[in-house]
C-alpha cells in the first residue's frame, strides 16, 4: 500500500466495484419487477430486434385467424340458407308430381309452388353477412371474383371464396325481387313465381338446383381450407408466443440468485469501502 493522501487509490477501486455490484443488483431487481428479460434495446439488440418481429408477426397471425372465423360464419349463414333452400325446391318438385294426378287440384298446386318460388326469392334477395349479400353478385354480392380473406400474416397470403360463381351473374327474377342471379336461377325461378295450373307440368327445376349443390360444393370445400388454416394458424400462433417468451421473459429464479448475489456483494464492497476510505489516516502516525 502507498502512502499517498491525496488520492486514495485502493478506496477508488472499492468505489468502481460497489458500483458495478449496485448495477447488476439494479438490473436484476428490474427484472424482477417486470419479468423482462429485455428491457430497453441496450439489455440484448439482437434479441430485442427478433423478439418485436416476432411480436408483429404474432398480431397479424391473430387478426388473420379471426378473418378465418369471419369467413367461416358468412360461409355458415350462406351454407344455410342454400339447404333451406334446396328443401324448397324439393317441396316444388314434389307438387309437381302430385299435380301429375289427374284428380289434383291443380290451381291450388299452382299457388303453393308460387308461394315457394316467392319464399325463395326472398331468400335469395335477403340473405345477407354484415349488409353483405351472399346470393346474389354486383357490388355488393359475391359475383365471380368471390370473396378475400387474409389468412396469414403476410398479405399476400390470401383465401378467396368463390362460391358465388355458381349463383352470380346477370339475371333477374321477373315478378321478384332477385337481381344478378346466375341465369338458369332467374329462368326457373321466374316460371316458378309466374306458374299456372296449365303450366306446372312444365317446370324444370334440374338448372337451378344444380347451381345450389355446386355452390353447396365449393362451400363445404372452403370451409375444408378454412379448417387448416385455422389449425396451422393456431399453431403457429404459439409456437412463435413461445419463441417470444423465451427472448422477453426473464427467469425469475436466476434474476432471484442474482440479486442476492449483488445484493451480498455490495454490502461486502460498502463494508470494504469505508475500510479503505480510513486507510489514509496510517499515515498521521508517520507526522507525530
Amino acid at each position: 500500500m502507498g502512502f499517498q493522501i491525496n488520492t486514495n487509490i485502493g478506496a477508488l477501486k472499492a468505489y468502481n466495484a460497489l458500483a458495478k455490484l449496485n448495477s447488476k443488483a439494479e438490473k436484476s431487481q428490474i427484472r424482477l419487477a417486470t419479468q423482462k428479460r429485455i428491457n430497453s434495446v441496450a439489455d440484448d439488440t439482437s434479441g430485442f430486434n427478433v423478439g418485436k418481429s416476432l411480436e408483429q408477426k404474432v398480431k397479424l397471425m391473430q387478426a388473420a385467424q379471426g378473418n378465418v372465423g369471419s369467413a367461416k360464419d358468412m360461409l355458415a349463414t350462406a351454407e344455410s340458407q342454400l339447404i333451406s333452400i334446396k328443401d324448397m325446391i324439393t317441396q316444388i318438385k314434389s307438387k309437381i308430381a302430385d299435380a301429375s294426378n289427374p284428380a289434383a287440384d291443380k290451381t291450388s298446386i299452382a299457388n303453393d309452388i308460387k308461394s315457394i318460388g316467392l319464399e325463395i326469392d326472398s331468400a335469395i334477395a335477403s340473405t345477407k353477412f354484415n349488409d353483405t349479400n351472399l346470393l346474389m353478385s354486383g357490388a355488393s354480392g359475391t359475383g365471380a371474383t368471390g370473396f378475400s380473406f387474409q389468412t396469414g400474416a403476410a398479405s399476400t397470403d390470401t383465401l378467396v371464396v368463390d362460391y358465388g360463381q355458381y349463383l352470380g351473374g346477370a339475371g333477374s327474377v321477373t315478378d321478384g325481387s332477385a337481381t344478378d342471379v346466375h341465369a338458369d336461377i332467374a329462368t326457373d325461378l321466374s316460371a316458378v313465381i309466374a306458374v299456372t295450373s296449365t303450366t306446372i307440368s312444365a317446370l324444370d327445376l334440374d338448372s337451378f338446383e344444380s347451381a345450389i349443390d355446386n355452390a353447396l360444393g365449393s362451400i363445404g370445400n372452403s370451409v375444408q381450407r378454412l379448417d387448416a388454416k385455422d389449425d396451422f394458424l393456431t399453431s403457429a400462433i404459439a409456437n412463435s408466443q413461445a419463441s417470444v417468451s423465451r427472448l422477453f421473459d426473464a427467469d425469475m429464479a436466476i434474476e432471484q440468485l442474482n440479486a442476492t448475489k449483488a445484493s451480498i456483494g455490495g454490502q461486502a464492497a460498502t463494508a470494504m469501502l469505508a475500510q479503505l476510505n480510513m486507510a489514509p489516516q496510517q499515515v498521521l502516525q508517520l507526522l507525530q
